[in-house]
């Protein structure tokens, strides 16, 4: 396939290549079609661990978002530590829901939206360095 063998130049043009980015980066064919009888139909090989999950991620990025949201920097108080509160308080007037009003939800929020980031990047940096995507 020339797919296979084309080079991807994205980002790394000569003005900003500063030994950080690669100046030209491999394509992968991640996605492969492959007749089968018939005419007309095909069936598409694609690689089962897309993902390419890691356990490390999940730990390294679980312990990365939750000692710094630990940090006593609310009026005292910490982010998991209020989020964790917020849901004790609902949880005293169940079955019955949190408020619209209720500061559950920004916590809740602001909390998770903060483990998030932290995975999504500790993916990408991880992998990136597994794959020496950052090396020179």
């Amino acid at each position: 396939m020339a797919a296979a063998t084309s080079s991807v130049t994205g980002l790394a043009l000569p003005s900003l290549n500063n030994g950080f980015l690669k100046p030209q980066v491999a394509a992968r064919v991640s996605l492969q079609q492959k007749p089968t009888s018939g005419p007309g139909k095909f069936t598409c090989s694609f690689p089962r661990d897309w993902l390419r999950t890691d356990l490390n991620v999940i730990g390294f990025g679980l312990i990365g978002w939750i000692a710094p949201s630990s940090i006593p920097v609310i009026n005292g108080k910490s982010l998991t530590g209020l989020f964790f509160e917020s849901i004790g308080a609902e949880l005293a007037h169940w079955p019955t829901g949190p408020a619209l009003t209720s500061q559950f939800w920004l916590w809740m929020i602001t909390w998770h939206i903060g483990l998030f980031l932290t995975l999504v990047f500790g993916q990408i940096g991880f992998k990136g360095r597994t794959e020496d995507y950052f090396d020179k």
